[in-house]
Protein backbone atom coordinates (compact mmCIF):
# COMPACT_ATOMS: atom_id res chain seq x y z
CA UNK A 1 0.00 0.00 0.00
CA UNK A 2 1.43 3.27 -0.96
CA UNK A 3 1.97 6.11 2.08
CA UNK A 4 -1.59 8.11 1.02
CA UNK A 5 -3.36 5.11 1.32
CA UNK A 6 -2.54 4.36 4.79
CA UNK A 7 -3.59 7.75 5.80
CA UNK A 8 -6.81 7.56 4.11
CA UNK A 9 -7.62 4.58 5.98
CA UNK A 10 -6.31 6.14 9.14
CA UNK A 11 -8.50 9.59 8.42
CA UNK A 12 -11.10 7.24 8.01
CA UNK A 13 -10.56 5.07 11.56
CA UNK A 14 -9.98 9.08 13.04
CA UNK A 15 -13.54 10.29 11.62
CA UNK A 16 -11.16 13.00 10.74
CA UNK A 17 -12.78 14.27 7.96
CA UNK A 18 -16.28 15.15 9.90
CA UNK A 19 -13.62 16.88 12.96
CA UNK A 20 -10.96 18.55 10.82
CA UNK A 21 -11.63 18.52 6.71
CA UNK A 22 -8.77 20.66 6.59
CA UNK A 23 -6.21 19.20 8.47
CA UNK A 24 -7.24 15.78 6.70
CA UNK A 25 -7.06 17.02 3.22
CA UNK A 26 -3.50 18.33 4.36
CA UNK A 27 -2.47 15.15 5.69
CA UNK A 28 -4.03 13.41 2.53
CA UNK A 29 -1.65 16.19 0.15
CA UNK A 30 1.65 15.32 2.20
CA UNK A 31 0.76 11.65 1.94
CA UNK A 32 -0.05 11.93 -1.67
CA UNK A 33 3.72 13.76 -2.32
CA UNK A 34 5.57 12.14 -0.43
CA UNK A 35 4.27 8.76 -2.71
CA UNK A 36 5.20 11.55 -5.89
CA UNK A 37 8.42 12.50 -4.81
CA UNK A 38 11.70 10.47 -5.45
CA UNK A 39 14.00 13.50 -3.38
CA UNK A 40 14.33 11.52 0.22
CA UNK A 41 15.22 15.17 1.26
CA UNK A 42 11.68 16.37 0.03
CA UNK A 43 10.54 13.17 1.02
CA UNK A 44 11.56 13.89 4.89
CA UNK A 45 10.20 17.09 5.36
CA UNK A 46 7.03 16.04 4.27
CA UNK A 47 6.90 13.06 6.55
CA UNK A 48 7.96 15.53 9.48
CA UNK A 49 4.97 17.57 8.82
CA UNK A 50 2.70 14.64 8.33
CA UNK A 51 3.70 13.15 11.39
CA UNK A 52 3.09 16.72 13.15
CA UNK A 53 -0.51 16.91 11.48
CA UNK A 54 -0.84 13.14 12.18
CA UNK A 55 -0.67 13.62 16.05
CA UNK A 56 -2.66 16.80 16.35
CA UNK A 57 -5.78 14.76 14.60
CA UNK A 58 -5.37 11.76 16.95
CA UNK A 59 -5.72 14.47 19.63
CA UNK A 60 -8.67 15.39 17.93
CA UNK A 61 -10.52 12.40 17.24
CA UNK A 62 -13.19 11.40 19.17
CA UNK A 63 -12.98 8.91 22.11
CA UNK A 64 -14.18 5.53 20.72
CA UNK A 65 -17.48 3.72 22.06
CA UNK A 66 -15.93 0.29 22.52
CA UNK A 67 -12.67 -1.83 23.30
CA UNK A 68 -11.00 0.14 26.21
CA UNK A 69 -10.00 -1.18 29.28
CA UNK A 70 -13.38 -0.19 31.18
CA UNK A 71 -15.55 -1.62 28.10
CA UNK A 72 -13.98 -5.48 28.87
CA UNK A 73 -14.32 -5.07 32.63
CA UNK A 74 -17.89 -4.45 32.25
CA UNK A 75 -18.07 -7.48 29.68
CA UNK A 76 -16.59 -8.90 32.29
CA UNK A 77 -18.67 -8.12 34.94
CA UNK A 78 -22.29 -8.88 32.94
CA UNK A 79 -20.73 -12.25 31.93
CA UNK A 80 -20.00 -12.99 35.39
CA UNK A 81 -23.46 -11.57 36.56
CA UNK A 82 -25.61 -13.58 34.18
CA UNK A 83 -23.65 -16.77 35.39
CA UNK A 84 -24.38 -15.90 38.66
CA UNK A 85 -28.27 -15.39 37.42
CA UNK A 86 -28.25 -18.98 35.77
CA UNK A 87 -26.74 -20.44 38.69
CA UNK A 88 -29.71 -18.87 41.12
CA UNK A 89 -32.50 -19.95 38.68
CA UNK A 90 -30.62 -23.27 38.33
CA UNK A 91 -30.94 -23.71 41.72
CA UNK A 92 -27.11 -24.88 42.57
Amino acid sequence: MSVADEIDSELSDLHAHDTSSGMAAVALDLAKAMDASDAPTAKAVAARELRSIMSDLRKLAPVGEMGDTVDDIAQQREKRRAAARERAASGD
